[in-house]
């Protein structure tokens, strides 16, 4: 079998290199490496323990064969009985039936999630997959459609229409296993966060029985092709007994870093589940501590930083090459500066996290930047300002107009409002050496910002003690400290340890510790019930 897997393993190679990282993007093909492949199948054989008949086998996204393969190695020749494996890409399913043709394996090269079990004989002991990660924007709206159809059918659940495609692979798969079947899937960690993630942790709840959920370290990227974090769900089909199903982060899949088991009462009502194992322990394996409100330390308060901000998005234009300028392009292309508005720089290239501003109200920074952001239609815009206009007609002639983006606003020219925010996050970042990847950025300048940054206004009582200099430095100190303090236990993480935050993710954060920093603010927010 060893010999078979090193084939196994240069086929994968020579496969891949045929086609170029976009094509298996799109197509969501991320090889599981031969070891991952192997520790999560004696991951799953350990779960089996010794069989007291052939155990049935099945990968529905077979690829090169990697489970399979373990799975040959792992067993005995007397454990094993029926294997079955789809492909629907016959790149990789024609030399995969040819590598294990003697092996009496079953290689249906076709859309597995179009398939149908005839008989109960085509149902299986054990399902392990890596799914195809395809993103929702690259299934057709008809293949969602009918993917969503089946699954309400068969488990009456329904799926957001931003899930992608491994969501129902994992849900479609459910017809294909026997009672008290075991299924493993390899699926990208994001789902335990996300909203559209909810029809899956509904379906590990309620429908199977969930026995554990093991989450990489995001900082360890397992697919060199794929920057995405990943998680090994277990579970049995059958009626839920396990009662507190385990969590495990870091490490390897035997010998985590962090073990928790947690009640299913609590899993119903924790919204993200990478908050477990719980954060404190997670801490001792690299990750700052993080207090968390759902477990009842911040029962004295439910305020939360967007009860204090309106948090938004910076503006996103479409087309940063034309809607951003400096200053000399600015003058060179001839947009009149009546249509500009001062723009934060990028965070790579804000040195700073105090920006301070001349008389007019832009940045002190070593290159300001402006915003081309004009409201008078084509016609008018022509006879007030011809120079203007010619830049819009250069924008028009490179069709920058025909954006999706563009095409949507009247005109096409014209950016999303934003004022300007004493307050901006950045939305995404990695941590070093623990540290929060976030910035926190206090601005006193008119400069707003593209959505590489969230916004955030102050509401009252905040908003007027931000309105000084003085107290809005004394904001900015408590948010970022609570920024800081809190941050690992909001937004979603990615390969490579690439943390990105949303609007409401940011808002759930407790505004605890800026309350305790300002205690005249939590007496502001006792008058105003609504806020509570």
């Amino acid at each position: 079998m060893k010999e078979l897997e090193s084939q196994r393993e240069r086929l994968q190679d020579r496969l891949d290199a045929l086609k170029t990282q976009r094509e298996r993007n799109v197509l969501g093909q991320f090889a599981t490496p031969g070891p991952l492949a192997a520790e999560i199948v004696e991951s799953a054989w350990t779960i089996v323990g010794a069989p007291n008949r052939k155990t049935s086998f099945m990968d529905p996204a077979f690829g090169t064969g990697a489970f399979y393969s373990a799975l040959l190695h792992v067993s005995s020749p007397s454990s094993v009985g029926t294997a079955r494996g789809y492909e629907v890409d016959p790149h990789y399913g024609g030399p995969a039936a040819a590598l294990w043709r003697t092996t009496g394996l079953r290689l249906d090269l076709c859309d597995f999630t179009v398939q149908r079990p005839s008989s109960s004989d085509d149902l299986v002991d054990l399902l392990i997959c890596n799914p195809p990660y395809v993103r929702h924007h690259h299934i057709k709206r008809e293949m969602k459609q009918r993917l969503a159809a089946d699954v309400e059918r068969l488990l009456r659940l329904r799926v957001s229409g931003l899930a992608g495609f491994y969501v129902y692979f994992m849900l479609t798969s459910h017809q294909w296993l026997k009672p008290n079947a075991l299924s493993v899937w390899l699926v990208p960690s994001e789902f335990l966060d996300v909203n559209y993630g909810s029809v899956l942790k509904e379906y590990l709840l309620d429908r199977v029985d969930l026995v554990r959920i093991h989450r990489f370290d995001p900082a360890h990227v397992l697919f060199g092709d794929a920057m995405v974090s990943s998680a090994v769900v277990w579970f049995w089909n059958r009626h839920p007994a396990i009662e507190m199903p385990e969590f495990t982060f870091g490490g390897s899949i035997a010998r985590p870093s962090v073990r928790q088991r947690a009640e299913r009462a609590r899993l119903r009502t924790e919204r993200k589940w990478t908050r477990l194992p719980a954060a404190a322990t997670v801490a001792s394996a690299g990750a700052p501590t993080v207090r968390s409100r759902r477990q009842g330390i911040h029962a004295d308060s439910e305020v939360t930083l967007a009860d204090l901000f309106e948090i938004k998005r910076g503006v996103v234009t479409g087309a940063n090459n034309f809607f951003i300028l400096d200053e000399a392009r600015a003058q060179s292309v001839g947009v009149s500066p009546c249509f500009l508005r001062p723009l934060l720089p990028s965070p790579r290239h804000l040195k700073t996290d105090v920006v301070e501003s001349d008389d007019n109200g832009v940045p002190n920074i070593a290159k300001p930047l402006y915003l081309f952001d004009c409201r008078l239609p084509s016609e008018e815009l022509r006879r007030a300002d011809p120079s203007t206009a010619s830049y819009v007609g250069s924008g028009e002639a490179a069709e920058f107009h025909m954006g999706y983006l563009a095409s949507r606003r009247d005109p096409w020219y014209a950016q999303e409002h934003r004022e300007p925010a004493p307050f901006l996050c950045t939305y995404m970042g990695r941590s070093v050496e623990g540290r929060t990847p976030f910035r926190v950025v206090l601005n006193h300048s008119e400069a707003i910002a593209t959505n590489v940054y969230l916004m955030l206004y102050p509401r009252a009582p905040l908003r007027d003690m931000a309105n000084c200099p003085a107290g809005r430095r004394a904001v900015w100190q408590a948010l970022r400290r609570t920024v800081e303090m809190q941050w690992s236990g909001s937004g979603r993480v990615y390969g490579g340890g690439l943390h990105k935050v949303e609007p409401r993710e940011l808002g759930r954060i407790s505004a605890d510790w800026l309350l305790n920093a300002h205690s005249e603010l939590r007496r502001g927010l006792v008058r105003q019930p609504t806020l509570l």
